[in-house]
């Protein structure tokens, strides 16, 4: 097969190229995007067609969904698969998720329920994965002097989402105000279901948007698309990820030795230490594999399903400590291949009993590890998804 890819930089674009690579596909990229980022559409959709036309591609291939891209499919008929790895992807509220040429395929089950009545036979649920080859080979010949660098008792890789939170519920009324930060501060000690949609209604969600105007990103084409899940999803839970994220690293740093590796200020976790940025492909596999325990801390914008970041932590032998998600037990099993904490106060005494108990430790990071390399690695879920496009 021969397959175009639509690059823009995400972070998983060079592991499902090094996948297709691998199973023996033909890859040609199209990086424009990557090299100017304020490329129009309008001018990516030209220099896409030019492409297309110039070869004979069975498929085009992108990491989250581009409506302008569907709908050059559609003219020139040829099959768009995109994976969404994200949550939100507000693309997903254009009318081009409806055209016959997609296969979109959505990581979180709530998410693919939202969305499959819009285009039934095209639209499809499957897990993320790792790229346990490339991950293995990084860590086997990584030295012993380098991979100390990275050695921790208790890690997080990841955004805050102080810098995300580009809103303030101090314009809005009394109530809505209060209401807000409720209902924010609420979800944020809740895990494995998202109540925000469910609590707020078109009154609160007129006021948000008038007075956040000109301060949130909203698609154009959105006809099928409910503004209150746009609130719900790419707003408040946001603000409700940074409440758990800031409230969790600060608490664990009270008592724990806790390395932070993120982009966002943390100024406000003095006893938090600062690692900097971790680079994805070289360095995040190391922090991983090196630290005791690595936190997961899934993004309330994700209802149901599991980050990619897991599967990396899981896939590169790391420990994990982990909140629940819906869809984990399915593909994952407690206490065997990874943990699962309740509330903060249940992440303590799980960081405490691992910090001191090195083999159960170490078991449950292979298992964790094995389980990923035999059934969630790139090369596999790449098949799955070629196979379910093409039937």
């Amino acid at each position: 097969m021969k397959i175009l890819i639509y690059r823009y930089g995400s972070i998983c674009e060079p592991d499902i190229i090094n996948g297709l690579n691998y199973l023996g596909f033909d890859t040609i990229e199209c990086t424009k995007e990557m090299e100017d980022k304020s490329l129009k559409p309008a001018v990516a959709a030209k220099i896409v067609s030019e492409i297309i036309m110039e070869n004979k591609f069975d498929f085009c291939f992108s990491i989250n969904f581009f409506p302008w891209l569907s709908d050059i499919c559609q003219l020139l008929n040829l099959k768009y698969i995109s994976l969404i790895v994200d949550s939100p992807v507000l693309e997903l509220y254009s009318d081009s998720i409806k055209n016959p040429v997609n296969k979109i395929f959505l990581f979180d089950l709530e998410l693919f329920n939202s969305f499959n009545k819009f285009n039934p036979a095209n639209i499809f649920h499957i897990p993320l994965f790792a790229n346990t080859r490339r991950i293995d080979d990084l860590i086997k010949n990584t030295s012993k002097e380098v991979k100390e660098k990275y050695k921790s008792d208790i890690s997080f890789i990841g955004s805050t989402y102080e810098e995300k939170n580009i809103y303030t519920s101090k314009e809005m009324s009394d109530y809505n105000r209060g209401f807000h930060d409720s209902i924010v501060e609420a979800q944020s000690r809740i895990s494995g279901v998202n109540l925000l949609y469910d609590l707020i209604d078109e009154n609160f969600t007129d006021e948000f948007l008038k007075k956040s105007k000109g301060k949130l990103f909203l698609p154009k084409d959105s006809s099928n698309g409910d503004i209150k899940v746009l609130v719900s999803d790419a707003y408040l839970s946001y603000r409700a990820s940074f409440l758990e994220r800031h409230r969790i690293l600060f608490e664990l740093s009270k008592e724990f030795n806790v390395d932070l590796y993120t982009a966002s200020n943390i100024s406000n976790l003095p006893n938090v230490n600062y690692r900097g940025r971790a680079r994805t492909l070289t360095e995040m596999p190391l922090i991983f594999n090196m630290s005791k325990i690595n936190l997961n801390i899934t993004s309330k914008a994700i209802k149901s399903g599991l980050p990619l970041r897991l599967f990396d932590s899981l896939g590169s032998g790391g420990f994990t400590l982990t909140n629940y998600q819906r869809e984990l037990l399915v593909l994952f099993e407690d206490g065997k291949d990874l943990v699962c904490y309740e509330d903060i106060d249940h992440l303590k005494e799980l960081c405490k009993y691992y910090l001191s108990h090195e083999e159960e430790r170490l078991i449950i990071a292979k298992n964790g590890h094995d389980k990923v390399a035999k059934y969630h690695n790139v090369s596999t879920r790449l098949l799955q998804i070629i196979d379910i496009a093409f039937k």
